[in-house]
């Protein structure tokens, strides 16, 4: 790979967001409403005053977790998609560009997104709701890079899913999370899931990161078993869905329908 190709892909999807405002919204606008809704209701649950459970912390760091998670997928998924709508993915390709390069610079696009979104989210929740996200100290590293990793690799996956059906199948790129989200143990534990699904929990990597976060903030102790769980899960799942990533695009590409992706 060459750094300078890398480069050169990040500076031009960096210079969309200076004149797009959905593009500022979806970093800024939605990110805050979803902060300020969720800061709202954990507010009023805390002042319900249920022992051993404290709503704005518990609350406020799931939300901005799984928002860190979001836009890691977002980024992969919707810098693929707006070559496609705009007509220029075949363009690209035709240049000396490696298809490892395009993925580099959409993954180191999805970790500025979340510096930018995550900045954002932890001082307004600390202005609004008095919310120290940097509770979580060093231990917040991992947890972010496990998260980015996992959504860009569910990137890959709606991406390919898109190489191979066309933009029929795009709406996923905005939905598929979603599915993932009952089981991730976002807003709650594990053990309030049913046990017969509970197992199902365990095959995401997000599901260790969530209860990590709750273990961190209960405990104070960084739960070095679901760490390594959540790495164990994320490298399955990148190399998985790396593969099958590369492997849809030979498809496409062998079959001349680069050409025709709409």
């Amino acid at each position: 790979m060459k750094w300078h190709r890398i480069n050169a892909l990040l500076i031009r999807h960096l210079y969309l967001f200076k004149r797009s405002v959905p593009r500022l919204m979806d970093i800024f606008f939605w990110p805050v409403m979803e902060l300020l809704l969720w800061g709202f209701i954990s507010v009023y649950i805390s002042k319900l005053n249920i022992a051993g459970f404290n709503a704005v912390t518990v609350l406020l760091g799931a939300v901005i977790f799984w928002d860190l998670m979001s836009q890691s997928q977002r980024a992969v998924s919707i810098a693929f998609l707006e070559d496609v709508w705009e007509r220029n993915f075949l363009n690209i390709f035709v240049t000396p560009l490696r298809l490892s390069e395009f993925l580099a610079s959409t993954v180191i696009l999805a970790f500025v997104r979340i510096l930018m979104v995550g900045a954002v989210m932890s001082i307004l929740a600390a202005l609004f709701y008095q919310f120290n996200f940097l509770m979580f100290g060093l231990y917040l590293v991992p947890f972010m890079l496990n998260l980015l990793i996992f959504g860009s690799a569910i990137g890959l996956f709606t991406t390919a899913l898109i190489l191979r059906y066309g933009t029929s199948a795009q709406v996923l790129a905005f939905g598929l999370l979603f599915l993932v989200q009952p089981f991730s143990a976002v807003f709650y534990p594990v053990s309030a899931l049913p046990s017969a699904v509970q197992w199902i929990s365990y095959l995401i990597p997000s599901t260790y990161v969530f209860e990590g976060m709750r273990a961190v903030i209960a405990t104070g102790m960084l739960p070095t078993s679901l760490l390594l769980g959540a790495i164990i899960a994320n490298i399955i799942y990148f190399v998985g869905l790396s593969w099958y990533f590369y492997r849809s695009f030979a498809v496409v590409k062998n079959k001349g329908k680069l050409l025709k992706l709409d």
